[in-house]
């Protein structure tokens, strides 16, 4: 009798591998930290910890340099920000993870959030103007994301749509479209960030659409268990 039969196993709610869970976790124990601390403890934060471009042109240690490479990429500006982060890192960040492993995903996801501040360092230099936020790495997810996802009537390259394939060049050019908009209304995340870093956001996803080529090998060489 049909109400006899044993019903499916329900799927977690959060069915993502652990590395991008604890990212996220990573993300909002840093912005409640930042929040309940007192303003002088958020200022000198931002201040050693941000993406500055300045610090480039006026002989920073190299430990100032290299460290805000990747520790900008977890302070946010907002709730908002941090919020629509974390949506997006939790939509596109366990295709990444399933396939290539949590070793290989988190190089790709700082590479691409490198790519992004360094990009946003090009088209800023000398800037005082601080840059957070984690959404150059996640544009570079995005970018990879969009590779690997099955597409009618497009032959693959190693498991990956072709860069000039019609779905990548749709998406590619409706992300620049999209970030141009932002560009030109100065759309901010926060008090403190007047405008979006839309330079990180293109940066990381160039960064991800061809570094992806990369990981894909690497994954084929990589000796079976």
């Amino acid at each position: 009798m049909a109400f006899l039969q044993s019903q499916p196993p329900r799927q977690p709610f959060l069915n993502a591998p652990p590395v991008v869970l604890w990212l996220i976790a990573a993300f909002v124990a840093i912005h409640v930290a930042t929040v309940a601390a007192p303003g002088i403890v958020t200022d000198d934060a931002l201040l050693r910890y941000a993406f500055v471009p300045a610090r480039y042109s006026q002989g920073a240690s190299p430990f100032e340099l290299a460290v805000p490479l990747i520790t900008h990429m977890f302070l946010h500006g907002s709730w908002l920000h941090l919020t629509v982060n974390c949506l997006w890192f939790l939509a596109f960040g366990p295709i990444i993870a399933r396939r290539y492993g949590a070793t290989l995903f988190l190089l790709f996801f700082f590479v691409c959030g490198i790519a992004g501040a360094l990009t946003y360092l090009a088209l800023n230099w000398g800037s005082p103007e601080p840059m957070i936020g984690a959404s150059g790495g996640i544009s570079g997810l995005m970018a990879a994301g969009i590779r690997l996802l099955r597409w009618p009537n497009v032959r693959p390259w190693h498991d990956l749509a072709p860069i000039l394939s019609r779905p990548v060049v749709m998406f590619t050019t409706f992300w620049l479209v999209a970030n141009f908009v932002l560009a030109v209304m100065g759309v901010g995340a926060g008090e403190e960030m007047q405008q979006v870093a839309w330079q990180a956001h293109l940066g990381g996803f160039a960064c991800g659409l061809f570094l992806i080529n990369a990981m894909e090998l690497l994954r084929e060489r990589r000796p079976l268990a």
